[in-house]
């Protein structure tokens, strides 16, 4: 999923995400719209569906990721977060499971993630044990709160770090509860890969087959890659969109800076096979040449990095469907991490 934090995205409308890359659905933040546009701006929209004209789907977060984004400005207890705004520092509101579900409610979101305890893998052992429960039972006073069931799927967020006890623990906790869907959480946050890796693994083990399985904040191609192969569904991440504002392209043979003055004159398009607006439209040189002058390039940028991540995931659930998984994985691989392609 793209990540429109205030339901945009820099430099990519919502019309060229739906048009040029068939994005199914995009992600918002609950406590940024909350600040801005503002709770009662998107009710008397209708909603942030027909505020920023997006006819697909929005998860949004619950503003549970500004618990550690936002550290400094925030202080927690077991009734909620006492936020002290980023935008306002007069401003001073506390967020609550029943809280952001009425918010989430107003923005009308199709998926709708519960209120969690965030902290990275990386911290103590009590905090991270805290924060698993304290998760849980804020999902139960989520699912009391929330009021539009039939129409906003809500996530349950699986804490832990990368116990794998922990994991198992919450886990259990979390399908009892019988929600849409569950999210993996808390990952992305400096652990080493192979406890990350794990950790997805174990908490797919124990989650149904049968309900999306949706990894948060994860946009390299190749932890999406791996995460799907462990049996995730769903990533987020504004990595695709923020690596383009600094001339770095998504391609088949991994990562390239636009800065490299020996592809200045490539003729062909930013990936092997991309199907995307900008590859088919204008050739690397044409995009390379633009990126120092014009900020065009960032939007041919921006569109093809996303689309090249929708659609490798794609390609890939064709190839399961199809009983190819191993191969495309193989191939995929020794693509992207071919010694010769000098990438980033």
């Amino acid at each position: 999923m793209p990540v429109g934090t205030k339901g945009a995205m820099r430099g990519v409308l919502s019309k060229s995400l739906e048009e040029e890359i068939d994005c199914d659905i995009m992600l918002s933040n609950t406590y940024h719209l909350f600040l801005k546009p503002g709770e009662e701006m998107l009710k008397q929209a209708g909603g942030l569906h027909k505020f920023m004209n997006w006819n697909r789907n929005v998860l949004t977060d619950s503003g549970g990721f500004q618990i550690v984004s936002l550290g400094a400005l925030n202080t927690l207890d077991e009734e909620g977060v006492t936020f002290q705004s980023h935008l306002d520092p007069s401003q001073v509101f506390k967020l609550t499971p029943e809280r952001s579900m009425e918010i989430q409610n107003a923005i009308g979101s199709d998926i709708m993630m519960q209120l969690d305890d965030v902290v990275p893998a990386t911290v103590g052992e009590e905090r991270v044990r805290e924060a698993m429960h304290r998760s849980v039972r804020w999902l139960d006073r989520c699912i009391l709160a929330h009021k539009n069931s039939e129409k906003q799927n809500l996530f349950a967020i699986i804490q832990g770090g990368t116990d794998l006890e922990m994991r198992r623990e919450c886990c259990e906790e979390m399908v009892k509860r019988n929600t849409p869907g569950y999210a993996i959480g808390g990952m992305a946050g400096g652990e080493d890969k192979e406890d990350y890796w794990k950790t997805v693994a174990r908490c797919c083990e124990l989650l149904p087959e049968d309900k999306p399985r949706y990894v948060m904040g994860i946009g390299y191609a190749e932890d999406c890659m791996i995460s799907a192969l462990l049996g995730a569904d769903m990533f987020d991440c504004v990595f695709a969109t923020r690596t383009a504002r600094f001339g770095t392209a998504f391609t088949k043979y991994g990562m390239i800076k636009m800065k490299k003055e020996k592809d200045a004159e490539k003729f062909g398009p930013l990936s092997e096979g991309c199907t995307c607006y900008a590859c088919q439209n204008f050739s690397w040189a044409y995009i390379s040449s633009l990126f120092r002058r014009n900020s065009s390039a960032i939007q041919l940028l921006s569109i093809h990095n996303i689309h090249f991540l929708i659609h490798m995931l794609r390609d890939l659930r064709e190839a399961v469907v199809e009983g190819r998984t191993e191969s495309f994985a193989v191939e995929f691989f020794k693509n992207y991490f071919r010694d010769e392609k000098e990438g980033v």
